[in-house]
Order: C-alpha cells, then structure tokens, then sequence
C-alpha cells in the first residue's frame, strides 16, 4: 500500500462509521456512539495531520474529507434530534448550514472548475465546537448528570453562533472568489 493513500484510506473508514453511529444513537446505545463518534473525530484530526505533515494532500482526498465530516455531523444531529436530545431547531441549523456549505460548494465548482480554497477558519472552530458539543451530549446521555447542563447550553449557544457564523462566511468568500472567477473570464 503506499503510503500517501492512507488519509484517503481514514477518511473511508470515517464515512464508514456514519450509519453505525447514527444507528447506535436512535438505538440509544449511547456508550457505543460516543466510542465510535470519538474514533471517528480523531480519525478526522490524524487525516487531517498525516495529509499536511508528509504532503500527502490529493483531489479525492480535498473531496472525502469534508464529504465524512457533513455526513458525520449531518446524521449525528439528525439522529440527536430525532431522538430529542438536542433541539430540533439546533440541529436543523447545522444541518441547514452543511447543505448550503455542499450546494455552494457545488455551483462554485460548476462555475470555476475549481473545489475552492478549502476550510476557513471559523468554519474549523464551528467543526470543533459541534465535535465537542456533540461529544457532551453523547457523554451526558450515556451517563446521566455527568455535565452540567449550563455548560450544554453554553456550548449549544456557542456552536450554534460559529455555525450560522461560518455559513454566512462561505457564502461570502465564495461568492466573492466565484464573482472575481467571473470577472476574468469575461475580460479573457
């Protein structure tokens, strides 16, 4: 196996995990969720550092990556939401959020032929504050009282600022690079 195809090798094994995850929450298997969800965050972070320390950055891996973190975060607020563990309005944000992220996304690439630029940097606090607010509610519905439940309203609040936060701000860079794109092929 070369080695430079093992972040494209972790993100598959993430995507994997997404049903299994999403099962063991409306299944309120809440213990093997968050072991899973755990995994598959960390797998997220190694990926992430095995593409950028040894160079190992590719077009199908710019692809997968994002494409496990929204299915991830996607089902996980679903299933959360069905289940009433978090507030349906919550997870509609996040997954509101991650549907124009992917529909932009698209047209972007339809317009230019190009993926973009990659994450901005809010859009990489929101993922962290959604992983950790995810991770607490999987830890509070596993063992009950654990958490304070100020501090999930406080890392709702926050999460939920950074992810309308990061889709206003895709949908501006985006637009302003696809605007630019325009601009120069109409004076080509």
């Amino acid at each position: 196996m070369n080695l430079a195809a093992l972040p494209n090798l972790i993100c598959v094994l993430r995507i994997l995990l997404v049903a299994p995850v999403g099962y063991a929450i409306l299944d309120q298997r809440f213990g093997l969720a968050l072991t899973m969800f755990v995994i598959a965050a960390v797998s997220d972070a190694l990926d992430g550092f095995l593409a950028r320390r040894f160079g190992w950055i590719t077009p199908l891996g710019q692809i997968l990556d994002p494409t496990a973190d929204k299915l991830l975060l996607v089902t996980v607020f679903v299933t959360l939401s069905v289940g009433g563990r978090v507030p349906a309005w919550l997870g509609l944000t996040a997954v509101l959020r991650d549907a124009v992220i992917a529909g932009g996304a698209l047209a972007y690439h339809q317009l230019c032929r190009s993926w973009g630029v990659g994450a901005t940097p809010v859009s990489k606090l929101n993922t962290t504050l959604q992983l950790s607010f995810v991770s607490a509610v999987l830890v509070e519905a596993y063992a009950r009282d654990t958490l304070p439940p100020a501090l999930l309203v406080a890392l709702g609040a926050v999460m939920f600022v950074t992810t309308v936060v990061s889709g206003l701000d895709y949908v501006l860079t985006y637009g302003r690079l696809a605007a630019r794109a325009r601009s120069t092929v109409g004076r080509a």
